[in-house]
């Protein structure tokens, strides 16, 4: 080869190489589908077909959000234009009336529940308050001996608790700053049953989540302190299925009910779940008598029936007596004919 075409033939060879190279390179960056590749699930092309379908729909939603916001903006301004008084929450909060009345949970029983029952004593303190915010005379609402558990339990999953609006919420012992002839411990071992309601003492609900575990220990609590207790008239006007032992809320729902109304059948019945199977009282005492009536009807028929069939038997005894006569006297003449 002459020298001439030495250079050109090097170059040549040089590309050649390099052609080879980056196509080594494209096969390890895209392996062959046949041979390398799992084959893919219905399961996950249906889920791919998904997330196709909701990308190309995402501008469809967004249109969709706007359309509603506009909606309810319609809605609302046509709502304000046909009420007189303007705003009806404005309205409904300028009808709201304060009572003076003082309603306590107290936390004092920490050390008697499990991580479990904390948490349920904090998902109830949480309606309590909320339903408190809603009333339409809300209660001087105060929880005491604040802390332990029920405070970390706060802390790690209601950070917000700190900024709640018309509570008192203190480390002490209600007796420490609350009179002890203004209180009154409610609980269900109680023998005294509350007729009406006082506004200006303080009503005590134990915070204890149990499950009937510690059994009368409110009810004994307020007693060793002298402190006067007493039950909500829960027996007056239902008859329920299961225990008279209520829930932290139901109890505070209910003085809510009970202060709007001033009635408290009305305030049990809307508050108890129907789980309870509460009764009204005079509804219980007539499902009682007619079960008793009727089941005075069914045994004046048993024995109306058992007294039939007794004469029945006896009509019946006669004509038996009549057949075993004939055929005794046919069997007598049988036996006595002459040869």
């Amino acid at each position: 080869m002459s020298s001439e075409k030495l250079p050109a033939f090097i170059e040549t060879c040089n590309v050649e190489r390099k052609q080879d190279l980056s196509e080594d390179q494209e096969e390890s960056q895209n392996p062959r589908l046949g041979n390398e590749l799992e084959p893919i699930s219905k399961r996950q092309m249906k889920k791919l077909i998904k997330q196709k379908q909701w990308e190309e729909q995402r501008e469809l939603r967004k249109q969709k959000r706007k359309e509603k916001r506009k909606r309810k903006q319609l809605e609302r301004q046509c709502q304000l234009e046909s009420n007189s008084d303007g705003n009806d929450k404005k309205r409904i909060r300028r009808d709201v009336v304060h009572s003076r009345l003082r309603l306590i949970i107290d936390c004092s029983f920490d050390s008697l529940m499990v991580l479990k029952d904390i948490k349920k004593l904090h998902k109830q303190i949480q309606r309590c308050y909320a339903e408190n915010r809603r009333a339409l005379h809300p209660v001087q609402f105060y929880l005491t001996s604040h802390g332990g558990k029920l405070k970390k339990n706060m802390d790690e999953n209601d950070k917000g608790w700190v900024n709640w609006k018309d509570i008192h919420i203190k480390p002490d012992h209600y007796s420490e700053f609350i009179k002890k002839e203004d209180l009154v411990y409610l609980t269900s071992d109680s023998p005294n049953v509350l007729k009406e309601l006082d506004e200006s003492k303080a009503y005590v609900i134990g915070g204890l989540v149990d499950h009937n575990h510690h059994k009368g220990l409110t009810y004994k609590q307020a007693s060793d302190h002298g402190i006067d207790h007493a039950q909500l008239p829960l027996g007056n006007f239902v008859k329920m299925n299961s225990r008279k032992v209520l829930a932290i809320n139901h109890v505070f729902e209910i003085i809510l009910e009970y202060l709007e109304t001033r009635d408290w059948q009305e305030a049990f019945f809307t508050v108890l779940p129907q789980r309870k199977g509460a009764v009204a009282t005079d509804k219980a005492c007539e499902s009682s008598s007619h079960d008793k009536e009727s089941a005075r009807v069914e045994g004046r028929l048993d024995s109306d029936s058992s007294e039939e069939e007794n004469s029945r038997n006896e009509l019946d005894s006669p004509h038996e007596e009549e057949k075993q006569d004939k055929e005794n006297s046919t069997g007598s003449s049988v036996t006595f004919i002459p040869h």
